[in-house]
């Protein structure tokens, strides 16, 4: 069908446009070192958490849907396919396609995030930080709790929404504030949709149709706002963190990956935890997850979703968005998803399954160290504090609010809810170029780890591994098959013999059989076609140690 295009435009658009552009001229280019990982472009990562300073959406200017387009597909969208049906090929292409897509989740998801008030005023000490706003002739104010770490300042922060999110001792022992915001002030919940109420609604109309997680959204936004204006003699302007837990999550993945990871670049950080329905999970998957939350349980419990997606609780096939490419519009900053799969209602396949999407347009960034996913949790207590992830939210607030430290993501899927990405997909990741330089050719969620010993042939195909991550009791590998022919492979066959006590949990972009001792790989439908000289990539999760790497590789084409 026919989709029209038109130019959002928005107070200081000029502005934010010129200063994108000078930016850009002093920016490291994003070419992968010589000697980078597969995939990765370590030596820029640090300087790719940063947006320009003050730019709260870079894509302003970039013409966007004028209409949402129909569709009717089971499969998730193709995070690097315009609207008009072309493909974006370098990194340059990702600004205003995630401007597309922007627009697409706030007219069938979210609801509008208005551009920044005409006016946004406050205060920050080391125990409070309020906002004031005025816009469209109407105001609102709210405020926060500041609670500092020992040192000396400025401090990176941690915006805690509802005071429930990443464990904020381990945040403070890191080095960054806590701000925690109470949401309930900007958006109220027991609400009718018609009959909203709050900060946000006060200022925009108690019956606009935006939801309670784009409302939260908007509230951490004006919060980074004040922090701007605040001169940063406590609290940092350029390192940013949010999190939230179950509602909270959602609002944490929301203001983090969909408005402050996409709307609002100021964010370095994102880390939702067990969002649930309207949250991480894939849209598309939750409906045939067993026991997880229905769409439609999550739009009525409260006006948490904006009022459009009401038409699609039943149909998800036809969004024309779906969580996957909210969690790529994080990307290139950092990313800390994390899950319960204890708990059937939260829907964590469909959380894994999204969080591989998204990760797929970090690899094609050349950051896919930058998402980190975690589910492999052993207690169920729905948003405890867990040991499991003290040491990477540790490693994640060193890179990414203090830049001083550079731990790769890691996937830890749980073997109870683990999703394969290949069953809902049926594009490839493209490998983007930037600027001329040479693209990245695969890697997945993570980088590093010790590469095996060569790899098997049988002169039309060589399939190699690598360990990406290793833990206690489990290993991320990763296996590239390149095809060393002269003719095109329709497909290829990849052979694997594990060690004793290596057990596969999970597997992506590729179809297997058997978990342990020899393991047989074949393409999916969508990556099995492979030019010569071309490569091919799948990854899994396995239990048991990662030493000795698998072995026995072998590589049949056809």
């Amino acid at each position: 069908m026919r989709v029209s295009f038109r130019y959002r435009h928005r107070p200081g658009l000029v502005a934010a446009t010129v200063l994108a552009a000078v930016v850009s001229l002093a920016a490291p280019s994003l070419t992968a070192r010589a000697d980078a990982p597969s995939g990765a472009r370590s030596d820029v990562q640090a300087e790719a958490v940063r947006a320009a300073p003050g730019v709260e959406d870079d894509g302003a200017g970039c013409p966007v849907p004028g209409t949402v387009p129909s569709t009717n597909d089971a499969k998730l969208p193709d995070p690097f396919r315009r609207v008009d049906g072309t493909r974006i090929s370098t990194t340059s292409d990702w600004r205003c396609r995630r401007a597309e897509i922007k627009e697409l989740a706030e007219r069938s998801v979210y609801g509008k995030k208005p551009a920044k008030p005409a006016s946004v005023t406050g205060t920050v000490s080391a125990s409070t930080l309020t906002v004031n706003v005025t816009d469209q002739g109407k105001s609102a104010s709210f405020s926060a709790k500041v609670e500092l770490p020992s040192g000396i300042g400025p401090f990176p922060a941690v915006v805690v929404i509802g005071g429930l999110g990443a464990d904020t001792a381990t945040i403070k022992a890191s080095g960054a504030a806590v701000i925690t915001f109470d949401p309930y002030t900007v958006g109220r919940e027991g609400t009718a949709r018609n009959n909203k109420q709050g900060a946000f609604y006060s200022v925009y109309g108690s019956s606009s149709g935006t939801g309670l997680l784009m409302a939260w959204s908007w509230g951490v936004s004006r919060i980074i706002d004040v922090i701007e204006q605040s001169g940063g003699s406590l609290l940092t302007a350029d390192a940013t963190g949010v999190t939230g837990c179950s509602r909270f999550g959602k609002g944490a993945f929301v203001a983090g990956a969909f408005v402050a990871g996409a709307f609002d670049q100021r964010i370095a950080l994102t880390m939702p935890i067990e969002s649930g329905s309207g949250g991480a999970p894939a849209f598309r998957g939750l409906a045939s997850e067993s026991g997880a939350q229905p769409l439609s349980s999550a739009y009525s419990e409260q006006p948490w979703l904006g009022d459009a997606f009401g038409s699609y609780t039943g149909n998800p096939a036809a969004l024309p968005v779906d969580t996957h490419e909210i969690v790529a519009m994080v990307a290139p900053r950092g990313l800390f998803l994390m899950e319960n799969p204890h708990v059937d209602w939260l829907g964590a396949r469909s959380g894994s399954v999204a969080a591989l999407g998204g990760a797929e347009v970090y690899k094609a960034l050349g950051v896919p160290g930058n998402i980190s996913y975690w589910s492999d949790v052993q207690d169920g207590t729905h948003c405890a504090a867990r040991s499991e992830w003290r040491t990477p939210l540790q490693q994640n607030i060193q890179k990414y609010l203090l830049h001083s430290g550079s731990a790769s993501g890691v996937f830890r899927v749980s073997p109870l809810k683990s999703g394969s990405l290949s069953g809902w997909r049926d594009w490839q990741t493209p490998a983007l170029t930037e600027g001329g330089g040479t693209p990245g050719d695969g890697g997945g969620p993570g980088n590093g780890g010790d590469p095996g010993d060569g790899g098997g042939s049988d002169g039309t195909c060589t399939a190699r591994y690598e360990t990406l991550n290793a833990w206690s009791g489990g290993f991320q590998g990763e296996v590239t098959v390149r095809n060393d022919g002269s003719s095109a492979l329709t497909g290829w066959t990849v052979g694997l013999n594990l060690a004793p006590g290596q057990s596969i949990s999970s597997l992506w972009n590729g179809e297997h059989s058997g978990t342990s001792g020899l393991v047989t790989v074949r393409n999916t439908s969508w990556n099995g076609p492979t030019a010569p000289g071309a490569t091919a990539v799948f990854g899994f999760t396995a239990t048991g140690s990662s030493t000795p790497a698998p072995s026995g590789l072998t590589c049949t084409g056809r």
